[in-house]
């Protein structure tokens, strides 16, 4: 039987690591995860009685494709109170996740055969949700001297056509935040010459001493896709949202209903809960904060010194190219001997992701503390 190329992506190789974490934990050894981007805390408290609550009364249908009006109201008031923003709940779509946000805002966009740019090292599944839809992901290599994001500069140097970009600030695996002035050059340039940009920004909220530019203050034609997984800590939920410009709703909508019918009913209404939790929200990035500060200590202690600036998101990304050639074996090397997971910077960057490693210090405090003993044990 026939069997569709567009299947045939690249795995995701961080899930790949989780299932070697889990062998080793099924046989008796103790793992600590570093290797995934998931945050250690749960959903806020009002939203986990919220969900037991609404489980209790049933009732729970499916809502509007583009998800439910009293969502989209809250969504569109977080911008207001938040970024400053005014952004009008129409424009609003919540997703099934931000994955279903980029698959949506992709077919929406772009047709088969369109190329759209975006930085290396970055999201696999950028480059991969593209590759499966017949569009061309066209990888720009970005350095330490850019902080691994693009610049006009760089997209000048693409041979060849572009029809958009993806940007992500704050970045994963980097963490790097791209100024007001930055962001600013990327929309012009998106603007003078017709690319639609698409700007991640799951991670807003998770910064620390600088502030990450939503590309909505800046161009009227971006896509800016969004989740409650990272700094709202509601993960398996399943739950995110897109600002969609006016020419793309229809498109979208249509789109949602026909591939998705629906965003989980549960995690929408819970989730109208969450944006009363700023305090528990704001306590999970301190934890974040320290973290980071503890990492950054730590690690270059452990022969990990040549790190990029880690200004958002919950990750360092390390240049191991004096230690290894093959950072995917090196990886489980460590996770093998000490017990510390990380992931491989294959991942990000199938160029020269060899050499790069991706620490995740979403995880508990004592675990990243105990994580930082090892690793220098492991190094001395």
């Amino acid at each position: 039987m026939k069997v569709a190329k567009r299947g045939a992506v690249p795995p995701f190789i961080v899930m790949e690591m989780l299932a070697a974490a889990n062998l080793r934990a099924a046989r008796g050894g103790d793992v600590l995860h570093l290797e995934l981007g998931e945050p250690n805390t749960p959903a806020p408290k009002p939203v986990i009685e919220e969900a037991r609550r609404l489980l209790a009364d049933g009732g729970l249908g499916y809502t509007e494709s583009t998800g439910m009006p009293v969502l989209r109201d809250a969504i569109a008031a977080f911008y207001r109170t938040r970024e400053k923003l005014d952004v009008p709940a129409r424009r609003v779509v919540v997703t099934t996740g931000s994955s279903g946000g980029f698959v949506l805002a992709f077919l929406a966009a772009f047709e088969a055969g369109d190329r759209v740019a975006l930085a290396a090292p970055g999201y696999p599944a950028y480059r991969n949700i593209l590759a499966a839809l017949d569009i061309e992901p066209v990888l720009v290599e970005t350095e330490a001297d850019t902080r691994f994001q693009p610049t006009p500069k760089l997209l000048d140097a693409v041979e060849g056509r572009l029809d958009g970009l993806i940007v992500a600030s704050p970045s994963n695996p980097t963490g790097t935040v791209l100024t007001f002035e930055e962001m600013h050059a990327l929309c012009d340039y998106c603007a003078d010459r017709g690319l639609r940009l698409v700007s991640d920004e799951i991670y807003h909220g998770i910064t620390y001493g600088v502030s990450a530019t939503s590309a909505l203050a800046l161009n009227d034609d971006c896509i800016v896709v969004n989740s409650f997984s990272k700094y709202f800590s509601m993960m398996g939920w399943r739950l995110g949202w897109m600002v969609v410009p006016d020419d793309l709703l229809r498109s979208v909508e249509t789109l949602s209903q026909n591939l998705f019918i629906s965003p989980p009913t549960l995690a929408q209404r819970a989730a109208l809960k969450v944006f009363d939790c700023t305090d528990e929200l704001e306590a999970n990035v301190a934890k974040y904060a320290r973290n980071r500060a503890r990492l950054l200590a730590h690690l270059p202690r452990a022969g990990f010194d040549r790190l990029a600036p880690a200004e958002g998101a919950f990750y360092l990304y390390a240049d191991v190219r004096h230690l290894t050639n093959d950072s995917e074996e090196f990886c489980l090397r460590m996770l093998a001997e000490t017990g510390v997971a990380a992931t491989s910077g294959i991942d990000f960057d199938p160029m020269r992701g060899a050499g790069y490693v991706r620490f995740s210090y979403a995880g508990s405090e004592a675990d990243m503390s105990e994580a930082m003993r090892r690793l220098e044990a492991w190094r001395r």
